[in-house]
């Protein structure tokens, strides 16, 4: 997911676009069991859901709007995270943040001129795989979580908010249940403690570290509200229906 300026901004356009309140959403789901094996359909669906993408260009990949949508095997967890990591898309924005990086002469260690650009082009794509691959993939996998954000997509505005904010916090289990969000916060704390091992020595710190997983899980539950609000700011906009069953 890409977080930082778009996420912010995306949100604000949600606000301005006057969603109004929906009917309450229904008793919650029950519980999904792990199946052995998937059905043509719920692969076709998976396959489609991994191909979404905000306003045609923005990579949407880990989001769902099946609250029943069966959990996610070990391989899948790891290609969400590969095709979200190294998607164009996502390698353009990298490009233009170590751009805006050097204009600014943020870590100025790094130098100038081509060289400084591209260390702070590895340190940035560092820092988006090492991000993705704890909390999409290596903690999901160890503590048999799901890495994907599911939609609620109906109730009051007030409700949704804060059900998008708390999904940072709280995420679906591989039984179906519901468990505090380990793989985003550890796999937040974890890219931070590996970023001391590429930035420049005045970047690096247990304080340092701290405050950026601390901004990292911020960003998380921003891009909630991207998830949980796009596709209806979408339909007002463009008229058009997302074509995923909830």
């Amino acid at each position: 997911m890409i977080l930082n300026s778009k996420t912010i901004a995306i949100f604000v356009f949600a606000v301005s676009a006057g969603l109004g309140a929906q009917t309450p959403p229904p008793d919650a789901p029950q519980p999904v069991q792990n199946a052995p094996s998937k059905s043509e359909q719920e692969k076709a669906l998976e396959k489609k859901e991994q191909s979404q993408r905000m306003l045609g260009v923005i990579p949407q990949f880990g989001t769902t709007s099946r609250q029943d949508a069966s959990p996610l095997a070990s391989g899948e967890k790891f290609h969400l995270f590969y095709k979200s990591a190294l998607d164009p898309v996502e390698l353009t924005t990298v490009g233009l943040q170590a751009g805006l990086s050097q204009a600014e002469n943020e870590f100025p260690e790094y130098g100038q001129g081509a060289a400084g650009y591209g260390k702070r082009y590895g340190a940035t794509l560092a820092d988006e795989v090492s991000a993705g691959f704890f909390a999409n993939y290596f903690y999901p996998v160890l503590l048999k979580e799901d890495p994907r954000y599911f939609r609620l997509g109906e109730g009051t505005i007030g409700h949704r908010v804060g059900y998008s904010l708390l999904q940072e916090f709280l995420c679906r289990t591989d039984k179906g249940g519901r468990s505090f969000a380990w793989d985003n916060v550890l796999g937040a704390f974890s890219s931070g403690a590996v970023s001391n091992l590429y930035y420049p020595p005045a970047e690096r710190g247990a304080g340092l570290t701290m405050s950026r997983s601390a901004i990292a899980i911020g960003y998380g539950s921003l891009g909630g509200l991207v998830d949980e609000f796009y596709p209806d700011i979408s339909r007002r906009l463009f008229h058009r229906h997302d074509g995923m069953p909830r």
